[in-house]
C-alpha cells in the first residue's frame, strides 16, 4: 500500500520543517487482509512500514547543525522514525486520512547512531510494530541510506484518533 505525499500530509499533523516523511512505500499488515477488512488495534503487532525521506540540501535544520559541516541531528532521526511508525494505523481505521490524529512520543530506547546523515541523502525508514497496549504502541525502527544502517531505535508513542 503506497501512501502519496498528499496523503502523508493528511495523515500526519507535522509540517515543514518538522515533517520527516515524504512518502510511504508500503504498509504491510501482519496477515493477509480481505478487501476493506480492518485490524483491531491489538492485531497491529507485526505491521511493517517502509517510508522515504529525501534530505534536502536546503533543509533549515542545517543552518544551525552545523554551519559549514551540515549533519542531520540524531534527535531528528528519532523523530523521523517515530513519524513513519504512525502509519501502522492505516489498517485499523476505515478512513485514516481524514482522522484527527493525536500523537505523543512517550519513550525512546536503544537508540544507536551508526553513520552521519548529510544533505542530499535519500533515506528509507523501516518500522515494525512490536507491542500494542491500549493507545500505546511500541515500534522497532531503522533508518537506512543505500541499504546501509544509519540509525535505529525503539519508540513508544501514544496515538489517539
Amino acid at each position: 500500500m503506497k501512501v502519496s505525499n498528499e496523503l502523508v500530509l493528511k495523515f500526519l499533523p507535522h509540517r515543514d520543517p518538522f515533517l520527516f516523511v515524504d512518502t510511504v512505500q508500503d504498509v504491510i499488515a501482519p496477515r493477509e487482509l480481505a478487501t476493506g477488512e480492518l485490524l483491531p488495534l491489538k492485531e497491529l503487532v507485526g505491521t511493517k512500514v517502509i517510508a522515504n525521506f529525501h534530505m534536502r540540501e536546503d533543509h533549515p535544520i542545517f543552518a544551525g547543525h552545523f554551519p559549514g559541516n551540515p549533519i542531520f541531528p540524531g534527535v531528528a532521526q528519532v523523530e523521523m522514525m517515530a513519524q513513519a511508525s504512525s502509519f501502522i494505523y492505516v489498517h485499523a481505521y476505515e478512513n485514516p486520512y481524514i482522522q484527527n490524529m493525536d500523537v505523543a512520543l512517550v519513550s525512546i530506547s536503544n537508540a544507536k547512531f551508526r553513520k552521519p546523515v548529510f544533505p542530499g541523502m535519500d533515506l528509507v525508514i523501516e518500522t515494525e510494530c512490536a507491542k500494542v497496549r491500549g493507545p500505546m504502541v511500541e515500534s522497532h525502527c531503522r533508518l537506512l541510506h543505500d541499504g546501509q544502517l544509519v540509525s535505529e531505535c525503539t519508540v513508544m508513542a501514544s496515538v489517539k484518533m
